[in-house]
């Protein structure tokens, strides 16, 4: 086996898999949204609230008890990032849905709503620790996340790049293979796309659209919280720190786009934007590169999700198109 293989491509496959886990999380839930037609440009602040309900979570649970329980300790975050994240997705419904609000701008307010709470919650975690650093850290809980199959490590090369993850990252995958098995072979799934395609004649189908779109962007948002507790807690070895979360967000919504709206082509496609995400590192040591050009090179997900939306509007495809109704409010008294 080559140094190259071993030295260079297997650690910078692995760090990409890890860098696209709660891209996954976020484009999975992302999809599940705008397979009913609406458009959650709120998917940022509710990764950031799955973040932060999860640190919330493990705080508390670590004040309480001296020894965690294992159970106890991945349950506890676990339910709280589905519950912050959740009612995220609920006050997104009701303002977009029940009082048909412009989802552009209700998106867009929700993630500064939730960046905002994020910080506001994490701060007032940082002032009850009175830590000399602007951090809450939580290494027990962390512990927990990151643990990974006993047997990798005897696998070598091939068990390091498979099966080297925490439970989270597996999860992602397959969530994401639930998701799509449930679009495309689910009554269910059948009629989100119906929804999303065309409300009204699924209105006139007997179909909930209503139903269909707050169960859709509630379980989407949830799952797109997960992304944000995978990180903090794996990813971050459970340390938080305010607008330590990045663009991931915009990145996972932007990986939806790259996937034309395909859960399991998410799961290639978020390990490739956690490498494009990531290389800059290992140019800057082999090209030397300079400042201004690192920061190119970080532009590379946003370049290459815009040369395929380009190309898709260009090829006109029914099947890589994105819903017919994406981003329009269903009035049916106009049915």
């Amino acid at each position: 086996m080559s140094a190259f293989f071993l030295t260079i491509f297997v650690p910078f496959f692995c760090r990409a898999v890890v860098q696209g886990v709660p891209l996954l999380f976020g484009a999975t839930g992302e999809i599940l949204t705008e397979k009913s037609g609406h458009l959650n440009l709120g998917i940022p602040g509710t990764m950031y609230m799955g973040a932060i309900g999860g640190v919330i979570g493990a705080f508390i649970y670590e004040q309480k008890v001296e020894n965690l329980n294992p159970f106890l300790g991945i349950m506890i975050p676990l339910l709280f990032s589905l519950l912050f994240s959740g009612l995220m997705g609920l006050l997104y419904c009701f303002l977009t849905v029940t009082l048909r609000a412009n989802q552009n701008v209700t998106g867009l307010a929700l993630t500064t709503f939730g960046v905002g709470c994020g910080n506001f919650f994490g701060g007032s975690l940082i002032k009850i620790t009175k830590a000399d650093v602007p951090n809450v850290i939580l290494t027990r809980t962390h512990n927990l996340f990151c643990k990974t199959l006993p047997f990798a490590s005897k696998l070598g090369w091939f068990g390091e790049m498979v099966f080297s993850y925490s439970f989270l990252a597996y999860l992602s995958v397959i969530i994401a293979v639930i998701a799509a098995f449930v679009l495309n072979k689910t009554r269910v799934g059948l009629h989100l796309r119906a929804v999303g395609e065309s409300p009204a004649t699924a209105d006139a189908a007997g179909i909930n659209v209503d139903r269909y779109k707050y169960v859709s962007t509630i379980v989407g948002s949830m799952i797109a919280g997960l992304g944000g507790l995978y990180y903090i807690m794996d990813y971050a070895c459970g340390v938080w720190s305010n607008d330590g979360f990045g663009d991931r967000g915009w990145l996972a919504v932007a990986l939806v786009i790259f996937t034309l709206w395909r859960p399991a082509l998410c799961i290639f496609g978020s390990f490739i934007f956690g490498g494009l995400y990531i290389i800059h590192n290992y140019l800057t040591q082999a090209l030397h590169l300079s400042f201004a050009s690192q920061e190119l090179v970080q532009m590379t997900p946003y370049v290459v999700t815009i040369l395929v939306l380009i190309a898709i509007s260009l090829r006109k495809k029914r099947e890589t198109q994105p819903p017919a109704h994406l981003g329009q409010n269903y009035f049916r008294e106009e049915r």
